[in-house]
């Protein structure tokens, strides 16, 4: 019986790439099944988010190269192979351990990756498409993340990408947030991770827009903001200075034509974008535009590297933890794992399917 995982991630490959591979929530049932029969999987959980799209899956035999799974999630034809990883039984149980306790995202320690990880799962589970092994990995996996928030201290200072995003619109305009309008579209889990950053900074002028108008209005009035109806979006744009997009939206929302009509309006005052979203919510070529400045997910990086840095000891910490919980659950599933140093990517053996 092989357990493994084939993914990608921000540290592989670009939003770009990233991008036309992610699955909607609404879709990881339909994806996770067509997987399980083009891979003749015996159990698959599907993990999408904004920084990783990942499978995991167990089969007695593999019926094809595991890096042609992706082909299933994708009708965009693009070779995928350089930006693969494949990870096998001990490594691939690690490798989620440390995914579900946000050690492997680009924000160190965040949050919002445990219940991503938690609805990818429960998904798979409730339309029959976990086993007695992707079961008690997901559930340990899960065990394990909430022990490393408890016992460590991973989880201090910014720890989302919505966090992350008002340091950058911080630095954009030298820690002063007071008296500029920020606007956020989308008002998802990161959007109010955004929302919420955004009141600790100082911020008095809050804009959300959202598809939904009641999440909206429930947003804004949380945070003493302003909502603003989905059909006037572009009107709330026109007064941001900053703009923070984080939809679940499969096709860019903003684009370059619209936003040359509200750089007249603004009378060509600086607009910064921030994208977090993936897929992207703002075409790229919007930065062509005079005094319009994007930035998307990837960009973030410099500042979560100075986070990381912060948190090396704490890193450690939580290694510990994952090893012992790894070594636990491979022994429940065949008795003493093997010698690391002699089978690191171990492929678990004698399961019951």
């Amino acid at each position: 019986m092989n357990l493994f995982v084939v993914g990608l991630s921000y540290k592989t490959a670009p939003v770009e790439v990233r991008e036309k591979l992610a699955v909607q929530a609404s879709r990881l049932r339909c994806h996770g099944c067509r997987l399980k029969l083009a891979g003749n999987l015996q159990e698959v959980v599907v993990v999408s988010t904004c920084n990783r799209v990942e499978i995991y899956g167990v089969a007695s035999q593999v019926a094809r190269p595991l890096e042609k799974l992706f082909e299933t999630l994708s009708s965009v034809e693009l070779d995928y192979r350089p930006y693969v990883y494949i990870r096998h039984g001990r490594a691939a149980v690690e490798h989620l351990f440390t995914v579900a306790g946000g050690l492997d995202s680009l924000v160190i320690g965040e949050t919002e990756i445990t219940g991503q990880v938690k609805q990818a799962y429960q998904t798979a589970q409730e339309f029959g498409l976990t086993g007695k092994i992707t079961n008690r990995l997901f559930q340990t996996a899960l065990q394990t993340a909430k022990e490393i928030r408890t016992r460590t201290g991973i989880g201090r200072g910014s720890t989302s990408v919505g966090s992350v995003a008002v340091d950058l619109a911080e630095r954009i305009f030298d820690s002063d947030l007071s008296k500029k309008t920020v606007m956020i579209i989308g008002a998802g889990k990161m959007g109010e991770a955004c929302v919420k950053h955004l009141s600790k900074k100082g911020v008095r002028s809050v804009l959300v827009s959202n598809r939904s108008p009641e999440k909206a209005v429930n947003l804004a009035t949380a945070f003493g903001g302003e909502a603003i109806p989905h059909d006037q979006c572009l009107q709330g744009v026109a007064r941001a200075d900053i703009v923070v997009t984080s939809t679940g939206s499969p096709q860019t929302i903003l684009h370059k034509a619209e936003l040359a009509t509200v750089m007249t309006a603004r009378r060509n005052q600086p607009l910064f974008l921030i994208d977090i979203a993936v897929p992207r919510d703002i075409d790229t070529n919007v930065q062509e535009l005079p005094n319009v400045y994007l930035y998307n997910v990837d960009h973030l990086e410099n500042i979560v590297r100075e986070n990381v840095k912060n948190r090396e000891h704490e890193l450690v910490r939580s290694q510990e933890i994952i090893n012992e919980r790894a070594t636990a659950l491979l022994a429940r599933f065949s008795g003493p794992p093997p010698k690391r140093e002699s089978a690191p990517d171990c492929i678990l053996a004698g399961v019951p399917a």
